[in-house]
């Protein structure tokens, strides 16, 4: 009978040893490194620019890599969990709960013109009667998704300090959706990302709409802004080498500074640079969600 387990034993070592030289070592071609871009913009932006960063990566780095594009950033959280997912572009959220549930490590920030962090804004029509973030009190109010930092939980925050309750919230579930909301007076109030102006223009979530509304500035503006956090994380799965990991830190890195990595960090995610980062950074932004009573697990399955 011992003999029988030992043998049983011995197989599956052998099995599983088998498998993984089947894969070869990972970032070979026969096992690349998985990398996952969130959706925040058109699929299709996501896919085009994400194949220049494959070929970056790929010819700075002695990796073969894979590019995804999931359907939402749970999809990516539970890829860490099963180690299909190795480098991931997220959202706070995503990583917080990817961070929480299986150990993935933010190590690079991302600057939005030379500012690590973002805030989010309250924005109302400019012939509304709001004027200061107490007159939301009694309004209907637009948030953007239960899952969006920027666009709920960091104004909820926000309007909680402040004792403020809207007559009515709903969720809109895009940033530009709710911006439109707010231009065509289907809400008095709604809640989305801000960024400073530059020299190009308006950086905030107003800009997603300009084309559709070319006089969004004049007929939206902010009400009022709330506290920074740091913006959105390059999360890598924990276990992942750190040789491989400083590898890869290090070609996103100069890739940002290339024309075309700039444009392609532009064209997904509106960003100009990256910074180092721990997961130190994002520890005061997971306390907020647990002052708000905040289950991440919850939020993101949508299970209670």
């Amino acid at each position: 009978m011992r003999t029988a387990i030992s043998l049983g034993l011995v197989m599956l070592v052998w099995a599983m040893t088998a498998c993984t030289g089947s894969r070869g070592e990972l970032g070979t071609e026969k096992n690349p490194i998985k990398l996952y871009f969130v959706p925040s913009v058109d699929a299709k932006v996501i896919e085009d620019n994400s194949k220049k960063f494959r070929e970056y990566l790929e010819k700075n780095t002695p990796y073969k890599f894979e590019v995804s594009i999931p359907q939402s950033f749970v999809a990516v959280v539970e890829a860490f969990g099963t180690k299909r997912a190795d480098v991931a572009a997220m959202n706070t959220f995503g990583y917080a709960l990817a961070n929480k549930k299986y150990g993935a490590e933010a190590r690079l920030t991302v600057l939005r013109n030379g500012s690590a962090t973002y805030q989010s804004q309250f924005i109302t029509r400019t012939d509304s009667s709001i004027k200061t973030i107490a007159d939301i009190e009694g309004k209907k109010l637009a948030f953007v998704d239960p899952a969006s930092t920027s666009g709920y939980l960091l104004p909820l925050k926000t309007l909680k300090d402040k004792n403020i309750k809207a007559k009515e919230t709903v969720f809109a579930m895009k940033h530009d959706s709710v911006v439109s909301m707010v231009y065509q007076g289907q809400v008095d109030v709604g809640a989305t990302f801000y960024s400073p102006p530059n020299k190009d223009g308006i950086e905030d979530a107003r800009r997603l709409v300009k084309t559709q509304y070319p006089d969004v500035e004049e007929k939206v503006r902010i009400v009022e802004l709330s506290l920074p956090v740091p913006n959105d994380p390059i999360v890598f799965r924990k276990d992942l080498s750190e040789e491989m990991k400083l590898k890869i830190i290090k070609a996103f890195k100069d890739f940002v500074q290339t024309d075309v990595g700039q444009a392609a960090f532009k064209e997904i995610y509106g960003v100009t640079a990256l910074k180092d980062a721990t997961d130190a950074d994002y520890a005061p932004t997971v306390k907020m969600y647990d002052e708000l009573g905040v289950n991440l697990n919850e939020m993101a399955t949508g299970k209670k």
